[in-house]
């Protein structure tokens, strides 16, 4: 199986999310309000809540969850425990198959912090 690469996988979402988003704009400008809305920093941190988002990807076992999330975190400056953390939690909460997209969450915690 070829490697990921979620730099790769978030761009090309993204490129499609837009293509979406021209063709569907009310449906999806009710999505982002509510993405800001639910990630705007309240009682939980904006980490707080990336992280949750993160654990939650992990257990739907969703590659674009992941990527953006883990983005996401490394842009606000979350650690790398507070990642791992949240991973062994979700592994927990999800079994086996959390844990191979846990591991997925590592390499893509990896690939976006040498981003700089």
């Amino acid at each position: 199986m070829p490697s990921k690469s979620y730099k790769q996988i978030t761009h090309d979402l993204n490129q499609a999310i837009s293509r979406l988003r021209a063709a569907q704009p009310d449906t999806m400008g009710g999505f982002s309000a509510m993405a800001k809305a639910a990630l705007q920093p309240g009682v939980l941190s904006a980490v707080d809540k990336e992280l949750q988002a993160l654990a939650i990807g992990v257990a739907k076992q969703c590659d674009g969850c992941i990527g953006f999330h883990v983005k996401a975190l490394v842009r606000l400056g979350a650690s790398r425990a507070q990642l791992e953390e949240t991973l062994a939690v979700a592994v927990y909460m999800g079994g086996g198959p959390s844990l191979m997209y846990a591991a997925d969450a590592v390499r893509a915690w990896e690939e976006f912090s040498v981003e700089g």
